[in-house]
C-alpha cells in the first residue's frame, strides 16, 4: 500500500520512497527546503526512486533557473538544445516515446533491449558513471541513474505501458 505524503516521519519509515516530479526545479527545491525535506531525502538509506524532475533534483545543479539541487548523484542537469550539429531544429520539450539503452540489470532486470518509454522534459542529466540507461534526443543523456540506494528515471514509467510496469515492479522488489 502506497502513501502520498510530505511528512518526514512517514518518509523515514517507508520501505521504499518514490520521489515524483512535475514542474520547475527552483520551486520544487524551495518546497523541499521549506519543509526540511532536502536534508531528509539526502539521509535516506532505503531505496529511493526519483521520476522525471525527481531524478533531476537528485543531481548537483540544474540549468533550470540556475538551481542548486540535492547533490546526491554527481551530475549536472542541462537544457536540451534546440539545435545540434545533426538536427537544425529540435523540438523542446522532448515529448513522446523514445528508447532507453540499458544493460538489463537493476531496475531493468527482465526489461527487453532498447525499450520505448514515455518522456516529457526540457532538461536532462548528463551521462556518467551513475548512468544505467541512456537515451539520445539531439544529445545523449542519462535516462536512468543509480547512485548507492538512489535511483532515477527521466521518463515516466507510469505512462510507459508494460515496460514501465516491469521497472516499477523491479523497484518495489529491490533487496527482497
Amino acid at each position: 500500500r502506497g502513501v502520498l505524503t510530505d511528512k518526514p516521519e512517514e518518509i523515514m519509515t517507508a520501505d521504499r520512497v518514490i520521489f515524483p516530479g512535475v514542474g520547475e526545479a527552483s520551486t520544487a527545491m524551495q518546497y523541499l527546503k521549506t519543509r526540511k525535506l532536502d536534508v531528509l531525502i539526502q539521509s535516506l538509506s532505503q531505496p529511493v526512486l526519483g521520476i522525471c524532475l525527481g531524478m533531476q533534483l537528485l543531481g548537483t545543479h540544474t540549468e533550470e533557473n540556475n538551481t542548486k539541487c540535492l547533490g546526491i548523484v554527481p551530475a549536472k542537469v542541462r537544457k536540451i538544445p534546440h539545435t545540434t550539429t545533426d538536427i537544425p531544429r529540435l523540438k523542446v520539450p522532448h515529448v513522446g516515446w523514445n528508447t532507453a539503452s540499458h544493460q538489463g540489470t537493476g531496475l531493468f532486470a527482465g526489461v527487453r533491449s532498447d525499450p520505448y518509454f514515455y518522456f516529457v522534459h526540457s532538461y536532462a542529466m548528463e551521462s556518467g558513471s551513475h548512468t544505467t540507461a541512456q537515451t539520445t534526443y539531439g544529445i545523449p543523456f542519462s535516462s536512468a541513474v543509480q547512485w548507492k540506494n538512489f535511483f532515477g528515471v527521466q521518463f515516466h514509467p507510469e505512462k510507459s505501458a508494460g515496460v514501465g510496469e516491469q521497472l516499477l515492479n523491479n523497484f518495489i522488489n529491490l533487496n527482497k
